[in-house]
């Protein structure tokens, strides 16, 4: 529903624009598009049929250029379902509203968030054990449901982190694929660039990091796909000296889960 309704907006009030969505693909209501929007028109759709905060319509705009990439997004719109809290931001021109990122730089105090769905749940746990021990007692661990609100929470002050190696597990540990299908019933369920490409943008403008869970850049990333070929793990937290040690933290969780599959 919420798809079609998309596509009925655009091409009532922008039918020289495209759209990219979850379940559409790439759409273009008509004319000869310029501008490509990256829709996820509700990241979080568990918590919003359970009544909770954490979900959110997300919105990025591109060139539409023959190939675009993360880089190419120019603003990005977020806006909570149910409380109508908005986050808004334009490359090179900051995010509103300000934000309140957190100076935290201790393992042993950082609040975080991470999501399992459509995760196997013991190599999941695996590479994120050590930040899960560190942080379980004078810290706090999430899984709220949505990158995007997820994101969004280090721009507010809430959080120190958010954590996906989702596909990195994939790409680096032999045989994870197939639990990740296992468990995904047939797909490979990590985040997709409709997940990243507005809140990454605006926790760029906020001053925050965001990588993926290697530390390299998500900027050369394709902007338009979803497949498992598309997904990207990710790293944001709210400055570099909590973000260099949340890697560390993957890289042994990386070797432990690989150890423990080779005995």
């Amino acid at each position: 529903m919420a798809e079609r309704r998309i596509e009925e907006f655009v091409a009532e009030r922008a039918p020289d624009v495209a759209f990219y969505s979850e379940d559409r693909g790439l759409v273009s209501p008509g004319g000869s598009p310029e501008w490509v929007l990256i829709v996820d028109p509700i990241d979080g759709t568990r918590p919003a049929m359970a009544g909770l905060e954490s979900a959110c319509v997300s919105v990025a705009a591109a060139p539409l250029e023959p190939a675009p990439t993360m880089a190419d997004v120019v603003a990005g719109s977020i806006v909570e379902i149910k409380s109508g809290v908005e986050f808004l931001a334009e490359r090179g021109e900051g995010v509103e509203p300000a934000p309140r990122l957190s100076g935290n730089e201790e393992l042993e105090r950082l609040f975080w968030t991470y999501g399992f769905r459509g995760r196997p749940a013991a190599a999941t746990a695996e590479v994120l054990a050590g930040l899960i021990d560190t942080s379980s007692v004078t810290g706090g661990t999430f899984d709220l449901g949505s990158a995007t609100f997820d994101m969004t929470r280090i721009l507010t002050g809430q959080l120190d982190a958010y954590v996906e190696p989702g596909p990195r597990i994939v790409e680096e540990v032999d045989g994870m694929r197939a639990e990740f299908e296992r468990v995904g019933r047939g797909a490979v369920l990590n985040n997709s660039p409709y997940d990243l490409a507005a809140a990454a943008l605006c926790l760029d403008e906020g001053g925050a990091i965001v990588t993926d869970a290697r530390g390299e850049p998500l900027s050369d990333r394709p902007l338009l796909g979803s497949g498992a070929e598309f997904q990207m793990s990710c790293v944001a937290a709210a400055n570099p000296v909590i973000h260099g040690r949340i890697l560390e933290q993957l890289d042994a969780g990386i070797e432990r889960l690989r150890a423990s599959r080779a005995q």
